[in-house]
């Protein structure tokens, strides 16, 4: 039997992973945010959003979403969490992104993987868990002077998310940079801002 492999300390795996200490380290807290479209039969967006009903952000609109429990992968706590916060479920969720930026949550150090998916099953959506209420907002964009702005509607509220666009290094999908969001909790408008990117990149390329 060979020798067991040892690091520059002299550890084998096993030595090492028992004198291992997560605890020694920083470790963030993992949430799973969504991104829950409908396209009318006329071509017309709606964006599903929540209304915070506790701190932080207390009553401002967001995605539904939460954290991630031991045990669960982000995919699956972001399905758990839409069903939790607005009652839908059974839609294909794809991920949209990583949203590491420091401070986006004043909590403290939280890492989000936003999903995007599109109801087309005419979802009935209700306020649940600890979401105070649950709406679809029309979504509006205009273009000026390089700029992008998402106006997201439903009745006297209206949301924004104005932002430049740029194209991923690698795969040349669409982007936002230099976001700024009115209205929307965390960094809601840029996560909503690349959803909105990446889909109507799908739709040109069907």
């Amino acid at each position: 039997m060979s020798e067991p492999l040892r690091d520059k300390n002299g550890l084998t795996e096993e030595e090492f992973l028992a004198s291992y200490s997560p605890k020694d380290y920083p470790r963030p807290s993992l949430t799973a945010d969504n991104c829950i479209f409908r396209v009318g039969p006329d071509g017309a967006l709606k964006l599903l959003l929540i209304r915070r009903g506790g701190h932080p952000f207390l009553g401002c609109w967001a995605l539904p979403g939460g954290f991630v429990s031991p045990g669960e992968t982000a995919l699956e706590a972001s399905k758990r969490e839409l069903l939790e916060e607005t009652g839908v479920e059974g839609l294909a969720l794809e991920p949209v992104g990583l949203y590491s930026t420091p401070g986006r949550d004043p909590r403290g150090w939280t890492i989000s993987q936003a999903h995007i998916a599109v109801d087309d099953l005419g979802a009935t959506a209700h306020a649940g868990d600890d979401a105070a209420a649950a709406a679809w907002f029309d979504v509006a964009s205009t273009e000026k002077a390089g700029r992008t702005k998402l106006s997201l509607s439903a009745g006297d509220t209206t949301l924004t998310s104005d932002f430049a666009i740029q194209p991923a290094p690698v795969t040349g999908i669409p982007r936002s940079r230099d976001v700024h969001g009115g209205g929307l909790a965390f960094d809601h408008a840029q996560i909503i801002a690349d959803a909105w990117l990446l889909l109507r990149y799908a739709r040109t390329r069907a």
